[in-house]
């Protein structure tokens, strides 16, 4: 990586508040924290974070056009930020997931943005392709170091860029860059195949939501598998089917699909084409329905007997909060009612502005006020390829429960 010599570097002061903020580990430091700077400083470039006595304090990414100014890559004893530091973080990114995943798994996260290391970068493997997704445009001028660490350390076929919307604009501009861009390699040939627990799934990593999969839910799908066995399954806010395939390999007796998204029903019934090898896949009936779940669920005209409920997040921002708890619990409260005797409800959250135990209250309200008896079989937060290192970082969460009556 470019390094800044010291008559040059770009030397910031923060607020008390800040200080004490970043000394116990938070990555973000915000345009509104600062309290003086030596020069205007260019994004992509190393900012050192100095406290009130002018001892070194951290020293990150900077973003001249963001609200979160600096992004933390290291605090605590001064270090210097060169290529070896680059290869030794990467190595130790990758010595984190070392065992995690057997050869029936090859779609993971190897880079998990803040919580890694990795400030507003993410790095995806779908088998043989790679996915870099930027949160950040501090990561734009630093693309040829950062292509040229990661292809030394993670051999792959391929490497797309992924923007964040926010990105993109300015991406396209200044650094003649775009979301979907092949930084490496051939482009793939349609969808990418990758294996997950040994279920196939297709990844639309130059145009899909997030890198092309959601693949923060990998442990609630197999969870899911296990409970499915003879149960008709609704998996609302499907997607690409993705729990509906585990249900079906766990002997599920039918799965019906709902969204609002045709291209993703597609999607789903592709996903499930692919595994039709599993005998319980090929003897489950899947359904597609497209509509809008909240609707449908309100009107729906059968009963089930096992209910995912994961819909994208419903807090974008912090003041969203109090609504999108309510409406958790609305959502919840309806699927309730669809639930068969014997019935189990799988309710998830992404929403990093609800925190665990508001989302986890809310759906319990909902089982309470159904009058129902239910027990609380599980929680389950996110899995170790996605690594939560401070509060912002802790999105998902869900929650299990049965219902006898």
């Amino acid at each position: 990586m470019p390094a800044v010599t010291a008559n040059t570097r770009l030397r910031l002061r923060v607020k008390a508040t800040a200080e004490t903020i970043v000394r116990g580990g938070h990555p973000w430091v915000f345009a509104d924290s600062l309290r003086d700077q030596n020069r205007e400083g260019q994004t992509g470039e190393l900012a050192v974070i100095y406290d009130r006595n002018d001892k070194f304090l951290a020293v990150g990414l900077f973003d001249a056009d963001s609200p979160i100014r600096v992004r933390i890559l290291h605090a605590g004893k001064p270090q210097t930020i060169d290529a070896a530091w680059w290869q030794a973080r990467l190595s130790q990114t990758r010595a984190r997931r070392a065992g995690l995943f057997d050869a029936q798994t090859t779609g993971y996260r190897l880079i998990h943005g803040e919580s890694d290391g990795w400030p507003g970068l993410v790095l995806d493997r779908y088998d043989t392709t790679l996915a870099l997704k930027l949160y950040t445009a501090a990561w734009l001028p630093r693309m040829d170091e950062t292509l040229a660490l990661i292809k030394a350390q993670i051999p792959s076929e391929r490497i797309v860029l992924r923007l964040s919307r926010n990105l993109q604009a300015a991406a396209a501009k200044d650094f003649q860059q775009h979301d979907g861009q092949i930084l490496f390699g051939a482009p793939p040939e349609g969808a990418v195949i990758f294996c997950e627990n040994g279920v196939r799934f297709e990844a639309d990593v130059i145009r899909g939501q997030k890198t092309g999969f959601f693949l923060d839910q990998r442990e609630n799908r197999r969870e899911v598998e296990t409970l499915a066995a003879g149960r008709r399954v609704l998996n609302a806010f499907s997607f690409s089917g993705g729990f509906s395939v585990y249900a079906a390999r766990g002997g599920a007796k039918s799965v019906t699909d709902l969204d609002i998204s045709a291209h993703a029903l597609e999607s789903a019934k592709r996903n499930f084409a692919l595994n039709r090898n599993f005998p319980a896949v090929a003897a489950c009936r899947q359904e597609t329905v497209q509509a809008d779940a909240f609707d449908w669920i309100e009107k729906a005209p059968a009963k089930f007997d096992l209910i995912v409920l994961d819909p994208p997040s419903l807090a974008k921002r912090a003041s969203e909060s109090e609504g999108a708890v309510r409406a958790y619990e609305r959502l919840n409260s309806l699927g309730i009612n669809l639930l068969a005797r014997d019935g189990v409800l799988v309710a998830g959250s992404c929403s990093a502005h609800v925190p665990a135990a508001e989302f986890f209250d809310a759906v319990r309200r909902a089982a309470m006020k159904s009058g129902r008896k239910f027990s609380e079989l599980k929680t389950m937060r996110q899995p170790p390829d996605h690594p939560a290192g401070f509060k912002e970082a802790e999105y998902l969460k869900v929650i299990y429960l049965k219902f006898t009556t």
